[in-house]
């Protein structure tokens, strides 16, 4: 198996607080919010997993592995049915008590193959982090999964 090969966004800062993060992103039915429009098809979610084809990457599927409450939420998941790779938010409060968030996306790659994605993966990393710094409906978007 190829090594595990670490990809992590910058910090964000985002206007809700950890909790509000936290039971936001536990929902996968959210992260709608956060893909660029075109950039994927046949996606099926649900609230702890979900399926989709990126081109020209394929299938991909991810499902919710790990949560500690208000600090860490884990997606484990695969692309083509072998390369192995984890998203993981840590979550942080800073001294105002709004929540601050890193990405992190491990992945079992080859060597051509983390050459070819490193950009692709970084881009999608720092796109996440940008949307979730814009995103203000924390609390409805939330609230509204939980019915």
């Amino acid at each position: 198996m190829p090594d595990i090969s670490i990809f992590e966004s910058r910090t964000g800062n985002l206007t809700c607080t950890p909790g509000e993060i936290f039971d936001f992103v536990t929902d996968i039915r959210n992260f709608r919010q956060f893909v660029p429009a075109g950039t994927i098809e046949d996606l099926k979610v649900e609230a702890e997993s979900c399926s989709f084809r990126v081109s020209p990457v394929g299938d991909v599927r991810f499902s919710l592995s790990q949560r500690e409450t208000n600090r860490k939420v884990v997606y484990e998941g695969n692309v083509l049915h072998s390369n192995d790779f984890s998203l993981v938010l840590d979550i942080r409060e800073n001294t105002s008590g709004k929540a601050v968030v890193n990405l992190k996306l491990e992945a079992h790659l080859n060597p051509l193959l983390k050459m070819m994605a490193a950009k692709p993966i970084e881009r999608f990393l720092e796109k996440m982090i940008d949307e979730m710094e814009n995103f203000s409906g924390w609390q409805s978007a939330a609230h509204k999964n939980l019915h």
